[in-house]
């Protein structure tokens, strides 16, 4: 079970600012929360977890200090085990090489019979990770997943497709990305699994504990620039009662803007 903490979708839009020179949101680490697609994924690899006998759940992170909030929140779920990944050199990773790193990460744990993501990030919206994971891992992939179930060492998955929804059997090992449900609602958690996941180990892995090639962890795109569009909004009143006159009035504004 992979997650990422992203940055909290209900921060004020006025209080969002972008560093120029880092090209990084400022002062908003507060504001970091487990992203919602890989919640509704932690939610469904808990629910399979209490349905398969002698199944666990690992709840693997790739990030720094901060990044223990988000497994605390996967342990407090009742995840069984959590493990976070990081290097200070790993600030700018594309989506690439976190998919790389995860899935060495994997094999270094012993693998898994199913690996779940969130469908994307939140906040960059790439939908890569996932995919790469399956790539790396030799594993076939099912994205935009709602539901799962085993049956007879196969996975049966229901995904979304467009007008409707279809069931998809596949052999296990398999990654599986997870989009939002009725299903799969992440849960309360209760007062006192949020307690124990307090005191719970987390176990760190770093780049001389995996097999990795340096040039992989390298992001393969480079961000130029990220801002927050400035858009200067301008309201212009119509006076008067009647009606039918200002509707008249409206359609040629709209005309002379060439919106009609």
């Amino acid at each position: 079970m992979c997650l990422k903490q992203s940055y909290d979708p209900e921060i004020t839009p006025r209080h969002f600012k972008v560093d120029p020179k880092t090209n990084r949101p400022e002062n908003v680490d507060s504001d970091l929360v487990l992203d919602s697609f890989a919640e509704n994924a932690l939610e469904l690899a808990i629910q399979l977890r209490d349905k398969t006998p002698g199944a666990t759940v690992t709840a693997l992170c790739l990030g720094d200090d901060e990044s223990e909030d988000a497994l605390r929140r996967a342990l407090a779920f009742t995840a069984d085990n959590a493990v976070r990944v990081w290097d200070e050199e790993w600030e700018d990773l594309d989506g690439q090489a976190v998919g790389y790193i995860l899935a060495q990460t994997i094999k270094e744990l012993g693998g898994a019979q199913l690996v779940l993501t969130g469908c994307q990030a939140s906040d960059i919206e790439e939908g890569l990770v996932g995919p790469v994971l399956a790539e790396e891992l030799g594993m076939p992939c099912l994205t935009s997943v709602s539901e799962i179930e085993i049956e007879a060492g196969h996975l049966k998955a229901t995904r979304e497709a467009e007008g409707g929804y279809t069931v998809v059997s596949v052999p296990a090992p398999a990654v599986f990305t997870i989009i939002s449900s009725e299903t799969n609602v992440p849960r309360l958690p209760k007062v006192k699994d949020i307690r124990l996941a307090r005191t719970k180990p987390i176990n760190r892995y770093e780049t001389v504990d995996l097999e990795l090639d340096e040039e992989r962890c390298q992001p393969g795109v480079k961000l130029e620039r990220a801002y927050v569009l400035n858009r200067e909004v301008a309201c212009e009143l119509l006076p008067g009662t009647d009606g039918a006159e200002l509707a008249g009035e409206l359609a040629d504004k709209l005309l002379e803007l060439k919106i009609l």
